[in-house]
């Protein structure tokens, strides 16, 4: 990509759309595209094609997306499965039909089966059964992946899959109907050392284990993918999808992690955990060899970035007040 190159970033205005956007500015690309939804709705095809017609973006950053956690993909997964076949299916085509040189397009772990041997190679996609809690959400998102290929195969495009490990930072969902674990636990916290409680209920066991990544690691990641050329070329081909992991390669259980957002917050209570309520998969940790194969690491220390999410909660706390958003979360 050159500095005056017309990239368009599909979903600025969410964590890993804004933390990309905040990446590519601060490396001098001045000509970055954006749109809000209630501007340009991907789910219409129309209005996809309206806008590449007009804009012809050079390179596409695919993260726009319908995301939640365990209670979200549970109450609507037919939303889940629609919206993002949806959306993935009008930006991708579009892209190739108007002349995109490079796509990237953000997935999510999920996609990997539940029993999945640990840490989880890209070559384990499609290989056992799905987690039944978000199987309409990774269902869609291995679509994109095989779109992805499909594309690469019969058109000659350069189109990327990442598969991030659960994120946050930034411009996070803190929602507790629709967010995932971290800042659901990031709220919860935060409203019981308000409120003085002794304590604060956490779905599940608490025994799972998940991986996290600070959403600003990622767009350094994805902006990495989409400038080092010479790099990625390995990664299009006929025997394999061009798929890749993206995460820290450390994993900490869900009481871990409850315990860590209690100390950044300053809860001093106790944490409960809600056996009655699902755990979803026991462990998801990638196996990032292929990132580092190619030169690239997390930078951001799970305290560190979990200090930085709780600031920009609590610049944000007197709007969700006002909203009055939530009541429960669960694990990612």
């Amino acid at each position: 990509m050159e500095k005056d190159s017309r990239i368009y970033v599909a979903g600025h205005r969410g964590l890993v759309g804004s933390a990309i956007c905040r990446r590519l500015e601060k490396d001098g690309f001045g000509n970055i595209l954006k749109r809000t939804s209630a501007e340009h709705d991907l789910r219409s095809q129309q209005a996809v094609e309206d806008f590449f017609a007009a804009e012809k973006p050079e390179y596409v950053f695919l993260a726009a997306a319908k995301v939640g956690g365990i209670h979200a993909n549970d109450t609507y997964p037919a939303d889940f499965i629609r919206d993002n076949l949806q959306i993935q299916t009008n930006v991708i085509d579009a892209a190739y039909r108007h002349g995109a040189k490079k796509l990237l397009f953000l997935g999510s772990s999920c996609i990997y089966p539940k029993l999945c041997p640990q840490p989880i190679k890209e070559e384990y996609l499609l290989t056992g059964s799905l987690e039944t809690t978000n199987r309409p959400y990774a269902v869609a998102k291995i679509a994109g992946i095989e779109m992805c290929w499909a594309y690469n195969r019969q058109y000659g495009t350069k189109y990327l899959a990442v598969m991030p490990t659960n994120l946050y930072g930034p411009g996070d969902n803190y929602d507790l109907q629709t967010s995932h674990v971290l800042p659901a636990l990031i709220r919860k916290a935060h409203e019981a050392k308000v409120r003085g409680d002794r304590r604060f209920m956490v779905w599940g066991t608490g025994t799972p284990r998940r991986e996290f990544l600070y959403s600003d690691d990622l767009a350094d990641a994805c902006v990495f993918l989409m400038t080092e050329s010479g790099k990625t070329d390995a990664l299009f081909c006929d025997h394999e999808p061009p798929l890749v992991n993206i995460g820290c390669g450390q994993d900490v259980t869900i009481a871990e992690l409850a315990g860590m957002v209690a100390e950044a917050v300053g809860f001093e209570g106790e944490v409960e955990f809600d056996s009655s309520k699902p755990d979803g998969t026991p462990q998801k940790l990638l196996d990032v060899s292929r990132m580092g194969g190619m030169g690239w690491r997390s930078n951001i220390a799970m305290p560190v970035g979990i200090g930085l999410a709780y600031k920009d909660f609590q610049e944000i706390w007197v709007e969700l007040g006002a909203r009055g958003l939530g009541c429960e979360g669960g694990t990612a």
